[in-house]
């Protein structure tokens, strides 16, 4: 039996830019998924997905002849995706599957599925591990991107990433703010899908690169600044340029206008987590709007 890992992520800054060379700081973490495989004797795979609160959210079986082949129909949209990652998997790596044998697969998530931390990023670096192919052309082939969710799932600390000429370029930095204790992350009910926000993003994006360079500053200065009003400052700076780039409203001026902080969108704008950055305690503010997943920033950050 093999057991693999990877931690969960967030983009702290840089969400869209970073498509086109921002600076973005990124950030593991406490929450991520796990794979344990297990060879049969069967020439099958046997998979199982267990959410957080260990209830199984999906299972199915698989032929390891007619994936090798590439006949294989699937049932339902998941066992679709899956299918394409597993035949990436074969184009990567030819030799991995045996006709003549299988595995028992579980996958299990310490996160909601549903918020956003990465049950895709984490699955496709566990996968890779597994099969001995490299994580970032495994993500090219099936579900694109950036890869700064790649790389989150092989840090155990914060990381600014860029990507320059093709190339990424990854350092691990120091994000652990003496003001931490007032930064959290709310939930906002509803998951967005990343590959949709990109498509909309390319869509409308206008003089991204003149942004490029601000975005990249903010995030340089994020990281060492010292006070939580210098934090507001760059974040609410950080929206207002998204907010031109993208042609969207802020989250805040969408639904909180009347919050006594910073709010700060996480990704593709409109779905999983915000940053919130508040003098006071903002966890009454939310619950009493109907945001009951609040995450204080040490109990979801890796450092």
């Amino acid at each position: 039996m093999s057991s693999f890992y990877s931690n969960g992520k967030l983009l702290i800054t840089g969400e869209y830019t970073v498509l086109d060379g921002a600076l973005a700081l990124a950030v593991p973490t406490k929450y991520g998924q796990s794979l344990t495989v297990t060879p049969i004797t069967e020439n099958k795979i046997i998979w199982k997905s267990i959410d957080n609160e260990n209830k199984a959210w999906f299972e199915d079986e698989f032929s390891t002849k007619e994936i090798i082949k590439g006949v294989l129909k699937p049932s339902n949209n998941i066992s679709k995706r899956l299918l394409e990652i597993l035949d990436a998997v074969k184009t990567l790596n030819p030799h991995f599957f045996n006709s003549e044998t299988g595995f028992d697969i579980t996958t299990k998530l310490d996160f909601s599925k549903d918020w956003g931390l990465g049950s895709s990023s984490t699955l496709i670096n566990n996968i890779a591990n597994w099969a001995k192919v490299d994580a970032y052309k495994l993500l090219e082939a099936t579900f694109g991107g950036s890869g700064y969710d790649i790389a989150c799932t092989q840090h155990n600390q914060a990381i600014t990433y860029q990507l320059t000429n093709s190339n990424r370029e990854i350092f691990e930095v120091e994000f652990n703010p003496e003001f931490k204790n007032h930064l959290y992350f709310v939930y906002l009910n509803k998951k967005k899908n990343s590959r949709e926000g990109i498509v909309e993003y390319n869509k409308n994006k206008v003089s991204v690169l003149s942004k490029i360079s601000d975005i990249s500053t903010i995030t340089k200065n994020l990281i060492t600044c010292s006070s939580l009003y210098e934090f507001n400052q760059l974040i609410d700076s950080h929206e207002t340029i998204t907010s031109s780039i993208i042609k969207q409203p802020t989250i805040k001026d969408l639904f909180f206008k009347d919050f006594n902080g910073s709010i700060k969108s996480l990704g593709a704008w409109g779905g999983d987590f915000i940053l919130v950055s508040s003098f006071d305690n903002p966890i009454s503010y939310f619950k009493n709007k109907g945001y009951t997943t609040i995450i204080p920033f040490s109990e979801m950050i890796l450092n």
